[in-house]
């Protein structure tokens, strides 16, 4: 597990069995993008590491736009772990 912050905006990287997860947090809201242990699936996004997928993207990038949309911040505004900065196709 890996973590990293930027001002009111926390990441916290980790593994379970079968996905890697970047999970984000601000102000009481989560956002979180997955991934399959292997690395070689496309990313989902969902409100929280345990919720429903809301979308599938081939790019890091893509990504982390939505889950910054999902906590009202500026995708730059993320704090992305070392862990994590390898996700996506």
């Amino acid at each position: 597990m890996s973590e990293a912050s930027a001002g009111d905006v926390e990441a916290r990287y980790y593994e379970t069995d079968g996905e890697r997860i970047v999970q984000f947090s601000r102000e009481g809201r989560t956002a979180a993008i997955a991934q399959n242990v292997d690395g070689y699936a496309m990313l989902k996004v969902r409100p929280a590491a345990d919720g429903d997928e809301l979308e599938r993207y081939y790019g890091f990038e893509m990504a982390l736009d939505h889950a910054a949309e999902l906590l009202g911040v500026s995708p730059h505004d993320l704090p992305v772990p070392d862990d994590a900065e390898d996700m996506g196709m």
